[in-house]
């Protein structure tokens, strides 16, 4: 381990911005750090050999709190990127401090997390230590896993997984900026369960003269589209509790407000808000569309308020942020929307906005 940490120093600066921080280099002159300490657009890098080199701040990107700096003729060994870190892989986290090379060794224990403030980021294992963020997270190899990152989670030293670090300086290089993609439209769950066909599910939706169904299709539609919100046999739908006195409320008897009863079906909601599988088992899951944008990629492509989208490029989106999360980095590429229309299946392609 010691001489992976040796190794890896050679790679890892020290950025002296509102507070020391450490930079990672990732290519020749270009160093990765926090962009949350810079608040200039020059700053001063240190090398191991204690070299002062002036830094231009290339780019940020907030989503990924990094900024590229350029050093030309820096002259530092650039790490390699790595193959993505597995659960149980031992990782080492090597940043450089105002008082020299620092590292603290993690287990990867977890995934990282799916959906809430730590997503998309890469659980280190390792404690935090003085200037940590913007160093670089290495395996036993060696090789860059991820860019660290010790203000996303307080107690916590979170990583940007190499692969996207890379891709936002790949941008930021070219462009001083990372575009966003969007689809300009509103969504929220729906679950077919086995029991109702989709073509019932679906009668209610718009068609191209307007509401395609019978006239209680028509109110329906006029109330808006209602997904997993909808009225239950208890009043409340698909979560934990119904009306008072009926039998999805914690009480005893009719009418009572008594505890300890059973409780009614949760639906997707767990105790920590939205559950990827809280639903029953069996059905299929999708997104309604409950706005669309006038001028947006989506309205362009056709999509319509009331479709239900099942895929993008063939994997089933199941919740709102899942389907901003898969956009995100598609800015100018065109994604394969499969939607379910009035009872039939069918695919539009979505040229995927940037913004």
């Amino acid at each position: 381990m010691a001489d992976v940490v040796e190794a890896t120093s050679e790679s890892v600066v020290q950025v002296r911005a509102a507070r020391p921080v450490s930079g990672t280099v990732i290519g020749e002159g270009l160093i990765l750090t926090a962009a949350h300490v810079l608040p200039t657009d020059e700053v001063t890098v240190v090398t191991a050999g204690g070299v002062r080199w002036g830094a231009v701040v290339a780019g940020r990107d907030p989503a990924t709190d990094l900024a590229l700096l350029r050093v030309p003729g820096l002259g530092v060994p650039a790490l390699e990127p790595g193959e993505e870190a597995r659960v149980g892989e031992l990782l080492l986290a090597v940043g450089r401090p105002p008082h020299g090379v620092q590292a603290a060794l993690g287990l990867y224990g977890r995934g990282a997390p799916a959906r809430g403030p730590g997503q998309g980021w890469l659980p280190s294992g390792a404690a935090p230590f003085p200037a940590s963020s913007g160093g670089a997270l290495v395996g036993a190899d060696g090789t860059l896993v991820g860019v660290l990152n010790a203000g996303v989670r307080r107690g916590e030293l979170l990583a940007v997984p190499a692969g996207r670090a890379l891709r936002v300086a790949a941008l930021l290089d070219a462009q001083g900026r990372v575009p966003r993609g969007y689809l300009g439209l509103s969504a929220q769950p729906v679950h077919f369960p086995d029991t109702q066909p989709m073509s019932g599910a679906a009668e209610s939706g718009v068609a191209e003269s307007g509401v395609a169904g019978n006239e209680a299709a028509r109110d329906e539609a006029a109330r808006g589209p209602r997904g997993p919100w909808e009225r239950g046999p208890w009043g409340r739908g698909p979560w934990e509790r119904g009306h008072r006195g009926g039998p999805g409320r914690e009480g005893g008897h009719e009418g009572g407000r008594g505890r300890g009863g059973p409780r009614g079906p949760r639906g997707p909601w767990g105790p920590g808000g939205w559950q990827p599988g809280g639903w029953a088992q069996g059905g299929r899951m999708g997104l309604t569309v409950v706005q669309v944008d006038a001028d947006g990629p989506a309205a362009q492509a056709g999509v319509l308020v009331g479709d239900v989208l099942l895929a993008l490029d063939g994997a089933p989106v199941r919740h709102p942020r899942e389907l901003l999360e898969r956009v995100r980095d598609q800015a100018g590429q065109t994604v394969t929307l499969r939607v379910l229309r009035g009872g039939q299946e069918q695919e539009l392609p979505v040229p995927v906005g940037e913004r």
